[in-house]
């Protein structure tokens, strides 16, 4: 019974630590946005749906514990090889992977499938197999799957913290699969080793071919079990392709997958499917022809703004620190806090981006969470966390809006950049209607030759005279030429039934 109730809270660890490693697998390929988690999610539910039913039937036609621990070596060893599948699998399905959301959701669909189909259903027969097994007398039937099914839930509770918490952040995805592969193959050989030594008996005329085969598969499953540890030792290669240049690093947090990749004096940081350049760091050249030059330039629709007048600046969304470091070169090394939820995004922006200013400080924390507990006000609060499909909505509402203006000091602005596409401006619209709102003027500049706009919502009334003027008397050239830019695509937001003011 021991032994059963072992294996059982396993499979359990097992099934929640797949599922939450899973999406990090996925995330090369079509990142891990909401669409992601539902198909997970809702696919290894199926799974598991089908495991309950099958694990009924064989109980009741095979109701010997052998054949429960071959069915758990069984699924072990496909876990144990996911991770090696995943590459090709995923590769072609990413081949659907559109830029509306449908294809991510069927692209992922069908990695899934292909991917968790064999190892969870099988895992689902685990429960319902084991209480046929464990019940003696019906009298206690009710006590011993309550505790059964007790002990499955605690397993899954630590699968769900431990790959999150420590394995996926510690040894990657690849080696979280490989070390449950091996905790579930090690507990199936176990508990097969058991049946053997106390000679394997049941119900059924199975019992006699299963009592013949299980000294050869024991020895087959020992063999897998090798093979997969060392696998799982040799050095990783690399998760996904980098989609042009040299891939300088990758790694995985608990966040993100993270790829730097350099092309020529230019790196680029690029986060889980790679659809966008979130830092850019090149020595040789102060701007960037990005979103991140406009924040520069958007303190400057406040009549009668001056450089000095730019005195601190919030960026929620930091990133590698492009923005950052751009607004430390201009203005000097004014008071900067950058908030980036991932730390690991921070580490690399500090070793491969140049993040490196003295008067920045980098916090990783959520940038609602900062902004609703910070005592600071700012001349200027930027956002850069908005990209397709991944808007942090808790950032995009009435009150948000209102909490930066409430930390903005007298001719303060806050700057959002919103991720488009070359058509479709409905998300830049949504916010800038919000914004004006809380704002008593708000601006969109639609970036040139970008898939971005730059909306800026001005603390006191603003104009795009004022903008011009105050452009116009800088000495800086590049913001300047920025300026000049903006000019060209910038207007003033104004809904509809309403006037400018």
């Amino acid at each position: 019974m021991i032994m059963l109730q072992i294996l059982v809270f396993v499979s359990g660890m097992t099934v929640l630590g797949c599922e939450l490693t899973a999406s990090r697998l996925l995330a090369p390929y079509f990142g891990t946005s909401l669409f992601i988690w539902a198909n997970v999610i809702g696919l290894i539910l199926l799974y598991l749906t089908a495991g309950y039913w099958l694990g009924g039937l064989l109980s009741d036609r095979v109701p010997v514990r052998a054949a429960l621990y071959h069915v758990c070596a069984f699924a072990a060893i496909f876990i144990g090889v996911v991770p090696y599948l995943a590459k090709p699998i995923l590769y072609f399905s990413s081949l659907g992977f559109a830029s509306v959301s449908l294809g991510m959701f069927w692209g992922s669909l069908l990695g899934v499938v292909g991917l968790f189909l064999v190892p969870l259903t099988l895992l689902g027969c685990v429960s319902p197999w084991t209480v046929r097994l464990a019940v003696v007398d019906v009298a206690g039937a009710g006590k011993t799957a309550g505790r059964l099914y007790a002990i499955s839930t605690l397993g899954s509770l630590v699968g769900a913290y431990l790959p999150v918490l420590f394995l996926i952040p510690t040894v990657g995805t690849d080696r979280t699969f490989v070390l449950f592969s091996a905790l579930l193959l090690i507990t199936s050989l176990v508990g097969l080793a058991q049946e053997r030594r106390a000679g394997i008996t049941g119900e059924g005329p199975w019992v006699a071919p299963i009592r013949d085969w299980t000294p050869r598969l024991f020895v087959a499953y020992t063999v897998c079990l090798a093979a997969i540890l060392a696998m799982g030792a040799l050095p990783r290669g690399i998760v996904r392709a980098q989609p042009y240049g040299q891939l300088l690093w990758e790694g995985e947090s608990a966040y993100n997958y993270i790829q730097v990749v350099k092309q020529g004096t230019r790196t680029d940081l690029v986060l889980n499917e790679g659809h966008a350049i979130h830092s850019i760091y090149d020595p040789t050249a102060f701007l960037t022809g990005g979103p991140w030059d406009y924040f520069m330039v958007a303190p400057y629709f406040s009549p009668g703004t001056r450089m000095k007048d730019v005195d601190s600046f919030l960026l929620l969304g930091s990133a590698a620190g492009t923005t950052p470091r751009q607004m430390t070169q201009v203005y000097g090394p004014i008071p900067i806090d950058g908030v980036e939820i991932d730390p690991a995004i921070i580490d690399v922006g500090r070793q491969y981006f140049g993040m490196t200013m003295p008067n920045l400080t980098a916090i990783p924390q959520d940038g609602r969470y900062f902004l609703r507990n910070t005592p600071k006000q700012y001349r200027m609060i930027g956002v850069d966390a908005y990209r397709q499909p991944y808007i942090p909505f808790h950032m995009v509402t009435r009150e948000f809006f209102t909490e930066m203006r409430d930390h903005l000091k007298p001719g303060g602005v806050a700057v959002i950049n919103v991720g488009r596409t070359q058509t479709d401006y409905r998300l830049v619209n949504v916010l800038a209607s919000t914004m004006r709102n809380v704002y008593p003027t708000v601006f969109v500049i639609n970036i040139p030759k970008a898939i971005n706009s730059i909306v800026v919502g001005t603390r006191e009334p603003g104009s795009l005279d004022a903008f011009r003027a105050n452009i116009a008397a800088l000495d800086r050239p590049e913001l300047r030429e920025v300026g000049a830019l903006a000019s060209t695509t910038m207007c003033e937001y104004v809904p509809p039934g309403q006037t400018s003011v």
